[in-house]
């Protein structure tokens, strides 16, 4: 028998998000990166922004020519563009207090296939890079990272439309986050979901 799925959300039907999406309108655009893998990953936090925000848009691929489409857009555009990816050359965002119009590339995968991302396409060293200086650690215990700072790639978001837009309410993101993390942990077998609420 065949799972039945939202036709809104596509999640399962017993883990519909729906009743948790409040929409929101950023002056900021979102522009995602997606590495192929995270596509049909049940956990993957694209999905929540995209339903959260729908203009944010999302490419997959990881050459240069997979983006092609996405080059060219961005050669249109007459705002700011900043690649949100922390490094030696990378400013907090908070000191370099971009306008709130600006564009963000985010970069969607693990640290290692975003790394594989930034390497694969040097054209993104045009752009200059922002980086969050968080404290309080991710909520996105259904997923383990090889890192103690890591972010899904919705509360990086988030993160940063907090910094660059003060007065935006960035909450109903991290309310979709926790109803697809609930869901998660609540089907999982209780020895299982036990390695995850450590």
């Amino acid at each position: 028998m065949s799972r039945r799925y939202c036709s809104v959300c596509h999640y399962p039907q017993s883990a519909c998000v729906c009743a948790s999406i409040r929409p929101l309108q950023p002056k900021t655009r979102l522009l995602v990166l997606q590495h192929p893998s995270e596509v049909g990953h049940a956990k993957n936090s694209v999905r929540l922004l995209s339903l959260v925000i729908p203009q944010t848009l999302v490419y997959v691929g990881e050459t240069p020519e997979d983006f092609a489409e996405l080059r060219l857009d961005l050669a249109r555009l007459e705002r700011p563009v900043y690649l949100v990816y922390p490094s030696e050359k990378s400013v907090q965002v908070q000191q370099a207090a971009p306008a709130a119009d600006c564009v963000l590339l985010l970069l969607d995968g693990t640290w290692r296939k975003a790394f594989r991302l930034l390497q694969l396409n040097p054209w993104l060293q045009q752009y200059p890079a922002l980086h969050l200086d968080l404290e309080q650690s991710s909520n996105y215990r259904i997923r383990k990272a090889s890192r103690s700072d890591s972010l899904s790639t919705l509360e990086a978001a988030a993160h940063m439309l907090r910094a660059l837009e003060p007065g935006l309410e960035v909450k109903p993101l991290f309310e979709a986050l926790d109803a697809m993390v609930d869901h998660r942990l609540a089907a999982m077998p209780p020895q299982v979901r036990a390695r995850y609420e450590d």
